[in-house]
């Protein structure tokens, strides 16, 4: 039942923005070099473009955003068509910044917000450094998850339509002996299971909207609704076909969306003490 170990939102790795940041903000910088800093080794550059240089660092991060985690070995041509690619990129934000594109107010703003956004991706990495999950731990949320989950699956076929009044219909014609899959076929708006006779296949009720849920856990094997039930969908009629007991997902099959979420609980702690501490006005 992996349906119940939805893998969590962390914060967003934006290194494709952090390579259109470098672009845009290191335009902002005079003609002439500044200062170098001699207790840190300079970037090697892939290219000067108007003596800007676009640095080794950039090009690496651009191609790892282009990438986006796929461990794969770009071909010269390929390279080459980055590095023109980040050439033009350069070319346009120094012409942006000539004509005063980067003193516009939804332009500045959304440079902030990238700043942001990396900035804040940068700390999270650094908190979370050496935090990974023990096996104990990732053991006791597997346990707190497998306790919390549906321990049910139920097999069942439904007919969505528009009106009260059709489903009525439906349900008169079924108790007049007409088939549910015949009926489904003919009249049910749901176009993933119309085909199959209204079939849903196996499931937990925790994947369905509330009304629906109910309606099937108060279904003996073989029934159908005697009335119509209403979700923001439609109307549907439900029959339920069979019901099994829920097997939990091996431990290792979610291993990795366990790390996943004890990470997410650990930074959302931490940003929770940063928010006591911080002085906070909400204008919206």
């Amino acid at each position: 039942m992996s349906q119940f170990f939805r893998t969590p939102r962390t914060v967003a790795s934006t290194v494709l923005a952090i390579a259109m940041l470098t672009a845009c903000g290191k335009t902002q910088q005079p003609a002439a070099p500044a200062a170098a800093d001699k207790s840190a080794p300079a970037a090697a550059a892939v290219a000067i473009v108007n003596g800007t240089t676009i640095s080794r660092t950039e090009y690496d991060i651009y191609v790892k955003g282009l990438l986006q985690g796929k461990q794969q070995e770009l071909t010269p041509e390929q390279k080459n068509q980055v590095l023109d690619e980040m050439i033009s990129m350069q070319l346009m934000a120094a012409q942006a910044e000539k004509d005063g594109l980067g003193k516009d107010l939804e332009t500045a703003a959304q440079l902030d917000v990238l700043r942001m956004r990396v900035l804040a991706d940068a700390a999270s990495q650094k908190i979370l450094k050496g935090q990974d999950p023990t096996d104990a731990q990732l053991h006791a949320e597997y346990e707190t998850a497998i306790a919390s989950m549906d321990k049910t699956e139920y097999h069942a076929r439904h007919i969505l339509v528009a009106t009260k009044d059709q489903a009525d219909q439906i349900i008169k014609k079924l108790k007049g002996g007409a088939k549910f899959e015949d009926l489904a076929k003919a009249q049910s708006l749901d176009t993933g299971s119309k085909a199959n006779g209204g079939d849903l296949g196996w499931f937990t009720t925790s994947r369905m909207v509330k009304p629906f849920a109910d309606a099937v856990k108060a279904l003996k094997k073989g029934e159908v609704t005697p009335e119509p039930v209403q979700t923001q969908y439609g109307w549907h009629v439900i029959q339920l076909e069979d019901t099994r007991e829920a097997a939990p997902p091996p431990f290792d099959q979610v291993k990795a969306q366990l790390t996943n979420s004890l990470v997410r609980k650990k930074l959302q702690v931490y940003v929770e003490d940063l928010k006591k501490n911080a002085k906070i006005e909400k204008k919206l």
